[in-house]
């Protein structure tokens, strides 16, 4: 302290400590728990905050200043980047990764395949036992997601395409819940982001595709979606500083352990 004061040198100083609150997707919740740990290790003064409410109440805390960073796993609708009025831009957000949405049953259930079309007609109603489709698992249990969830939003818009979800689905909070319920009961089906995948079910091939890393990436698998990082338009330098870290090789060996790789060419928005 002596020789910094008689020479006239400030004393170094430590960087304010950080919080980045990020709210969303429960489906994004492991991947962005990954990235934070990897960024803090560089960064040890960042600490996060993750809220798993679903993607829509993740912009909603967003816009409110209840979240620096929302999670969501969709693209934006028109009206939420967008002032319908003013065209003003409302939100930004940069593309992290590529998900599979996984088709999946008990492990105990042989079957491994179905079609696109075999699949929309098991969620309305319309097959409900397994014999249809050659497996002896019995009675078929169609198990969806909440309202508001993004998982719901795009499997409704790839597979049902219009038709609706059979109101004998029983709903589950998110992809743990859902692989934690299929896990135990052998008749059960639903879908969850290939992130979840493990012990106790089966991801199915669709039109002979299964999710993975590559056909998510290159399109081959049919149900896929982005997973965004979501910001105002005008982010702080701690906000764009995380979003490029995400972006970066760093972060993208991360992503790429389970996910698809953002594309080259779709960055921030």
């Amino acid at each position: 302290v002596v020789l910094f004061s008689a020479c006239g040198q400030p004393l170094p100083t430590s960087p304010a400590p950080v919080l980045l609150r990020l709210s969303g997707s429960t489906s994004m919740q492991p991947l962005l728990r990954d990235l934070a740990v990897a960024y803090s290790e560089r960064h040890y003064y960042v600490d996060f905050d993750f809220s798993a409410v679903g993607s829509f109440a993740g912009i909603e805390a967003l816009r409110r200043g209840n979240a620096d960073l929302a999670l969501v796993a969709r693209w934006l609708h028109p009206d939420e980047e967008y002032d319908n009025r003013t065209r003003k831009r409302l939100l930004s957000y940069t593309l992290i990764a590529q998900d599979g949405i996984a088709i999946v049953v008990n492990e105990g259930n042989p079957l491994r395949a179905l079609t696109l079309y075999q699949v929309r007609k098991i969620f309305e109603g319309q097959m409900t036992n397994w014999a249809e489709l050659g497996s002896p698992a019995g009675e078929i249990m169609v198990i969806s997601r909440e309202d508001g969830s993004a998982t719901r939003e795009v499997f409704e818009d790839l597979v049902m395409r219009g038709h609706h979800v059979t109101t004998a689905a029983l709903i589950m909070p998110s992809s743990e819940a859902v692989r934690d319920y299929i896990s135990t009961h052998e008749g059960a089906i639903g879908y969850l982001s290939m992130g979840y995948l493990g012990t106790g079910i089966a991801a199915l091939a669709l039109d002979g595709v299964l999710p993975n890393r590559q056909t998510v990436e290159d399109g081959a698998y049919p149900i896929t979606r982005p997973f965004l990082l979501v910001c105002l338009p005008e982010p702080n330098a701690q906000v764009t500083a995380f979003m490029q870290f995400a972006r970066s090789p760093t972060g993208q060996a991360i992503v790429r352990r389970t996910y698809g790789g953002a594309r080259t060419g779709s960055s921030v928005r």
